[in-house]
Order: C-alpha cells, then structure tokens, then sequence
C-alpha cells in the first residue's frame, strides 16, 4: 500500500538507481504517472518528459482500438482488427488525423514550447502509477523504441501478475514493486489515488527543468521541493485502465476496468460513488447501447443526485459487440453482471443492486436469480426500463430481490411482455407503466417518470438493505 504517488515514486526510484550510469531520459504518462515519474527523475539525476501515445479506434466502436500513434511520425496498427472491423483506408486515415491533431494538442498543452526530450540511443525509463491491464503501458514502450531508445525500462509501483508478464516479455526490463495475486484496481494500493490535472503535469515538468537549469545542467535536477500534494483532484475524469478501487472519504468519480477472470477480458465502466452513499446501482444495457447511453446516462445522474453510487459498463468489449449473438446472450451477459457485482461489494462493502434496459434487463433478472454462499438474495433491488424480463426464462421464479417493471404505455408488445414475466415473479414487484411513452421513453416527461420511479425503489430497498 502506498501513501501516494510521491511515496510510490521515491520507493521505485530506490530500485532504479542501476540505471543511473546509462544516462536515462525518465517518461511519465499523462496525468497519473507523472508525480511518479517526477520523483524518479529527481533521484537518478535524469531528465524528465511526458510520452505521449494515441489510440486509433474503429469509428463504428472507438473503444476498439486497431492501433496507436506517438509523436514525430510513430505508428503501431493491428491489421486484423482493421480487417476484422471492416476499417476502410479513408476511414483509418481520417481517424489518423483526428488523432494525430490531438497527439500536437497534448504536447503543446503538457511542454509549452519546450521540445521533446531526445532518446536516441539512451535508456528510456517510461513509468506509470500503476498497470491495470498493460495496454498503454506497452504502447508507450513501443513509441519510446521507436523514437531510438537503446534500451526501453518499464517501471511501475503496481500490477496484476498477468499484465506483469505480458509486459515483461515486451521490454528489456520491468521494474515493478508489487504484482499482487489478488488485484483488482489500481487505486486500491494507493491510500491516496485522487486524480492528477493537467495543470499539476504541466507544474511538475516546469519546475523540473527550472531546478535541472538552475544546478548547471541536465545531470542533476536539484533538490527543490515537490509542488504540493500531485494527487490532488484535477479535471482528469479518470485515468482509462484503473478499475474500481477502495472507498474514499470524498465522492469517487472513475473509468474504470472490470476484469471478468471467467472469460479473460476486461470490461471498461464509470463509477460515481458519492460520499455517504447507500448502495451502488449496476446498470444493464440493451442491444444496440453503451454505457454511453443518454437515457441511462440521465437516470444515472439523477440516481447520484439523490445519494446513490452509480455503475456505468459494458457487458460486452467492443470487439464482441460485432458479433450480434453475443448481444443475446443473456446467459453470459448476466454471469459477466454477476461477477462485477461480487467484486463492487467486495471492494466498496455496500449493497448493489441493478437497473436492466431492453435485454439488459433479462441479464440483469438472471444475475439477481443467483445466492451469496448464506443463500440471501445477491442483490438488494432491481429496475427495468423498456424490459425484456421474458428473456430470463425460467431464472424468473428464482428472483427475490425486489423488482420494478417500467415499460412505456405505447409499447404494447412489451407490455405484454412485462405483464407475463411478472406472473412469473415469486418476489415482492410492481408494474409501472408510462401512459404515452414509447419504447425508448422519447416523449416530454417519460424519462423524468422513470428516473423519479427507479430512484424512489432504490431509495426505499437500498436503504433497508443497508440498514440505514
């Protein structure tokens, strides 16, 4: 367990000081591993910069990434992706430069002015706060090789053992402090992961160089102080690869990464955790919809404004989403829920409970149908909006957590639908319908009713759940 960034970065340093003769250049990546980094840099007397590598996502599901861009011309494409999305070459070049637009951006906003440190033939040290699922990390190893690096260092504080030798067999050295066996976050081994602005990433390189210049040159930045606390929050809104971590005394608001070990994928979230909050709501696309959703986006943010934890995912990566049986799938997508659920409660002792829509709604009902090793309920609530209950099948008579059916009075299949699944249901539930409203609650006023209705289910079993 580390205090903070800082900490991390003095004790990495410690295990870095071979490194000192081979007149290393130390790169952070933006944001959180910067303050790292800095610490890094100020012990071994090295200069310090920013490595700074762009994913080239598939535009029809640009979390599905076909490559990555780094500066001065570096380029890493996966050509079956390409293939296997369908990219076209106007496609890719149009994502290229969109990218490559923001890649100038980063380096102006984050070295104002001052160029790019050179590599060539040197030691490149890139460090993290921490590896989630290696990703980033190995992108960056490869631009800092191709940028001329005679020898690449991978070093982080923290990572899962998988990840640590994946990355291993890419990089001439990893130096990492900690590869615990039961990880699942990064921030859970930090006691402060709060989050790194841009500001601090451009204070820290700013007064590095000021303390490097002002000793006489690049061998030895000085021993000036550290800028404050560099964890303090920014406007960072998470850095992409942290996944859920311990609860902190303020609001927790975070991307992170789920890993599912029973398949061997990661599943990317957003999770808001208000200080005080009674329990957490997991939500449960439908066909066609993302954790991006506007709908459930906006029945989220009216859950956190009334206390409430929220949890945006993503049942399916976007390389599986091509596939439109796996959107079906109730089966894994519920066993995939029920997963994330056990390692939410774990990490954040609270009570979850699930708000499903369109089939997300079936896998949300399969997973509630499942025990905790007592035999008790696994989660406290369920809503579903626009459901399709009847998918959970005979999973139905196994539900006991109180369950909320909303459907949309012009939806009359679905009403249907709704009303012969709630036959079905031996747990306490109520059917709600919205007079008017179509499947996608579209209308004035539909979706305030859904969020007024699943906040008031949730205030009321939430609460009780947790005794409060």
């Amino acid at each position: 367990m580390f205090t903070d960034r800082t900490e991390a970065g003095r004790l990495l340093a410690a295990q870095l000081e071979h490194l000192r003769g081979e007149r290393p250049v130390v790169l952070g990546l933006p944001r959180g591993g910067v303050p790292v980094a800095y610490e890094v840099a100020r012990a071994l007397g090295a200069p310090l910069d920013v490595i700074l590598v762009r994913k080239l996502g598939v535009p029809t599901h640009r979390e599905l990434g076909f490559g990555a861009i780094g500066e001065d011309g570096v380029r890493i494409v996966h050509e079956h992706i390409v293939r296997m999305g369908r990219v076209d070459p106007a496609s890719l070049a149009a994502v290229e430069r969109t990218e490559e637009a923001e890649l100038r951006r980063q380096a102006d906003r984050f070295r104002r002015g001052r160029p790019r440190v050179e590599l060539t033939g040197r030691a490149a040290v890139v460090v993290d706060d921490g590896v989630a699922t290696g990703a980033t990390a190995s992108v960056a190893c490869r631009v800092a090789k191709e940028h001329g690096a005679r020898r690449v260092v991978l070093a982080v504080p923290v990572a899962p053992p998988d990840a640590a030798a994946g990355l291993r067999a890419e990089v001439d050295e990893l130096v990492c402090l900690s590869t615990p066996a039961a990880f699942f976050a990064v921030g859970e081994w930090y006691e402060d992961f709060s989050q790194t602005s841009d500001g601090e990433v451009v204070e820290l390189l700013a007064q590095h160089t000021e303390a490097t210049r002002s000793q006489g040159g690049p061998g030895n930045p000085g021993s000036s102080g550290h800028p404050g606390n560099p964890g303090n929050p920014g406007d960072n809104p998470g850095n992409p690869g942290d996944r859920i971590g311990n609860p902190a005394p303020g609001p927790v608001v975070r991307e992170v990464e789920i890993p599912v070990p029973s398949d061997g994928v990661h599943l990317t979230g957003d999770l808001h955790l208000p200080s005080g909050a009674p329990g957490v709501v997991a939500f449960a696309h439908g066909s066609g919809s993302s954790r991006r959703s506007p709908r459930n986006r906006a029945v989220a943010a009216a859950l956190n404004r009334a206390g409430l934890g929220t949890l945006l995912f993503d049942l399916l990566t976007p390389a599986e989403e091509l596939d439109r049986a796996n959107v079906f799938d109730v089966q894994t997508l519920a066993r995939r829920l029920a997963e994330a659920t056990r390692l939410l409660r774990r990490q954040h002792r609270l009570p979850v409970a699930y708000f499903g829509a369109s089939t997300g709604a079936a896998a949300a009902l399969w997973a509630a149908s499942e025990r905790d090793p007592e035999g008790r309920p696994g989660v406290a609530a369920v809503v579903s909006r626009g459901g399709r209950p009847d998918l959970a099948g005979d999973r139905l008579r196994d539900v006991r957590a109180p369950t909320l059916l909303i459907v949309g009075g012009a939806d009359e299949t679905v009403v249907d639908l709704n009303r012969q699944a709630q036959s079905r249901l031996r747990c306490e539930n109520r059917l709600e319908v919205v007079p008017g409203a179509t499947h996608l609650f579209e209308e004035p006023g539909a979706l305030d009713a859904v969020c007024d209705l699943a906040r008031d289910w949730f205030l009321g079993h939430l609460g009780a759940h947790s005794g409060k």
